[in-house]
This record gives structure tokens, C-alpha cells and sequence, in this order.
């Protein structure tokens, strides 16, 4: 719905846009646009939040930060997303950075018509969204974000060859049906793969990874426009495109599968003797285990497994032992950074 909501907007906006700039300059729309952040103010302050429920005080910004990206860190399914959307970023960033240039040099238009070209964009990414239901019934969402690629790389294509305007329009208008597959599988995919104590977090970070890779993905497709012309710099952001798909044999997508990322809350509360504050710590946890030396090799496999999870979800340092003098007694010993953490760990 936010995808959406940001693609009906860049339906309309551009050329609503072009047509106040034909009417009164560049800066009434900077204006307008400036001035319609007010009613987001008035939204933002009259939002009451629900109450948090948690008995811990919240955390401060550092570690909330550190324990965001220790979770990045420590989860492929996580990793798996931020590659596949820093690459299409900074290939489908082509297109948007030398549209403007090609509208005006390749055909000609002002900025009403660079604004319809923008729109057509938009109102396919409408129709993308409308369509998003059935298409998802058909195809996986790896299937689904490397066919929303390919389109996408047909209309930068489009872009650099094409030179009617009734052409190019619809074939934006497919390539925006494509945009929102790509966009809507990935922020689908960030989220249902992240627990809700660090989905916030995460988000954070997917937004700065596709928006980074639009920013660096503008300034080096630019930087080709510039040398070797325009139409040949899309087709090179298009064949990066093409190319990108490959990524999915490796990184793939988790997608729509219910993982489970319910808190099983199994840990009993600590008993505590003597008084410890949230910010005290370091904190060391101590595990045993009693295991069957015929086992054993499982278990230690298991472990491997374990280290990762206790370090996405804040431990700092992480060890296994075993007794020498009791080969069946083994003790999991981690660290997190306060005893606020720890008891943070019941949580998650």
C-alpha cells in the first residue's frame, strides 16, 4: 500500500508539476512542494503511538543502532535482500537520472511533457499493483522480481531508442508495471523476514541501501551520459539490468514463507539477589548441556547455528566449551553489552 500510495502520487505529481512550471517557473512548484510538508507535520503530531508494553526502558540510539546491524550481520535472509536491491537500484537508477536529458534532447519536450513521461511511470506502476494479486498466484516472488527486472530493462531500453512519444508512454507505462513488482517483492521480502522488535531498523536500512544505490547509481550513469552520449549509457544500465536476474541463483529470496518469528518467551526470568541496572554490564550468560558423546557431532553442527542466532539477537561474544573431566557436560557462554541487553534477549 505504501508503494502504492508513493506511485499514485508520481502519476500526478510530474505533470502537475509541468504544467505550474509552464505557468509560473521553477519556483512556485519548489514552493508548493515545500508548503505541502505542513500537512505532514500536522499528521506526524496528532499520531499517538500505542504504549510500549515492555517493563525495560527503551534503548538508547547507539545501541539500538549496534543491535540493528549485528542482526543484519548474522541473518542471510536479510543479506540476501539488501544485494538484490542495491543491484537493481543502481541499474534502474538509468532511467530516472537521464530521462529528463532524453525527453529533451531525443524528442524534444518541455517540462509538461517530461512531466507526462514521469506520470506514465506511475499510472503503471498503479496498474502493476492492481495486477501484483494474480501475478503472485503464478509465479514465485524470485520469478516474479526477476520478470519485474527484465521489463524494467525493456523500457530503459525503450528509452534510449525510441523517439515517438505515444511509443515511449506505453512502454514507461509497462516498465512502471515492472518497477512495483521489483519494489513491492523486496520491501515484502525485507519485512516478512524480520522480527517486529528489529523491523524498524531493518526498514531503515533497506531504504538506505535503495535510495543509496539510486543516488550512486544516478552519479555513475551520468558520468557515462557524459562520455559516450545518452542512448548508450541507458542501453549499458539496461544490460546491467538484464544481467542482474543471475544474482537470484545465488541470492535468493525467502519471500512469502512463514517463518517463524513469534518470541517463543522460553527463558524463565533471572533470578536476581543483589540490585542491577539496565545500563550495568557487560552481562555473561552460561547454557549447559548434557549431551551423548554418540551426538555429539550433531550437536556441535547445531551450535554453528546457534552462534548465529545468539549474535543477531545481541550477543556481542559467543563460545562453546567442553569438560575435559565430563565429556558429556558442554557450557554455552555469551556476552551481551549490558544487563539491559540480556534481559532484552527474553524478548526476542
Amino acid at each position: 500500500l505504501s508503494v502504492v500510495g508513493f506511485n499514485v502520487a508520481r502519476a500526478f505529481g510530474p505533470a502537475f508539476g509541468g504544467f505550474i512550471i509552464g505557468a509560473s517557473g521553477p519556483w512556485a512548484v519548489f514552493f508548493l512542494n515545500a508548503a505541502s510538508f505542513i500537512a505532514i507535520m500536522v499528521v506526524v503530531y496528532r499520531w499517538r503511538p500505542a504504549p510500549r508494553r515492555s517493563k525495560l526502558p527503551p534503548e538508547d540510539i547507539i545501541g539500538a543502532m549496534r543491535s540493528g546491524t549485528l542482526y543484519l550481520r548474522n541473518s542471510p535472509e536479510l543479506q540476501t535482500v539488501m544485494v538484490r536491491t542495491g543491484i537493481f537500484a543502481v541499474c534502474a537508477s538509468g532511467l530516472w537520472a537521464l530521462l529528463a536529458q532524453q525527453a529533451r534532447r531525443g524528442l524534444g519536450l518541455g517540462s509538461f511533457g517530461y512531466g507526462l513521461l514521469l506520470g506514465c511511470i506511475g499510472l503503471g506502476a498503479i496498474i502493476g499493483a492492481w495486477l501484483l494479486p494474480k501475478i503472485r498466484e503464478r509465479l514465485s516472488v524470485n520469478a516474479t522480481v526477476a520478470a519485474g527486472t527484465v521489463v524494467f530493462a525493456l523500457a530503459t531500453i525503450s528509452l534510449a531508442y525510441i523517439h515517438s512519444f505515444g511509443v515511449l508512454a506505453g512502454a514507461l507505462a509497462v516498465g512502471g508495471v515492472g518497477w512495483i513488482a521489483v519494489l513491492s517483492s523486496l520491501t515484502v521480502s525485507a519485512q516478512t523476514v524480520t522480527p517486529s522488535w528489529v523491523r524498524a531498523r531493518v526498514m531503515a536500512v533497506y531504504l538506505l541501501v535503495f535510495m543509496g544505490g539510486l543516488a550512486v547509481g544516478s552519479a555513475v550513469w551520468g558520468f557515462v551520459a557524459a562520455r559516450i552520449g545518452v542512448s548508450t549509457a541507458l542501453l549499458f544500465a539496461a544490460i546491467g539490468l538484464f544481467v542482474g536476474p543471475a544474482a537470484a541463483w545465488r541470492y535468493r529470496l525467502a519471500g512469502n514463507t512463514n517463518l517463524p518469528l513469534t518470541p517463543s518467551l522460553h527463558w524463565p526470568e533471572p533470578i536476581v539477589m543483589i540490585d542491577a541496572e539496565p545500563q550495568e554490564g557487560p552481562a555473561i550468560t552460561v547454557m549447559e548441556y548434557r549431551i551423548d558423546p554418540k551426538t555429539a557431532d550433531e550437536f556441535l553442527q547445531a551450535m554453528k547455528e546457534m552462534k548465529r542466532i545468539r549474535q543477531r539477537d545481541g550477543a556481542i561474544r559467543w563460545n562453546l566449551s567442553r569438560d575435559t573431566a565430563d565429556p558429556e557436560r558442554y557450557l554455552e557462554t555469551f556476552v551481551t553489552e549490558s544487563w539491559g541487553d540480556h534481559l532484552r534477549q527474553h524478548e526476542r
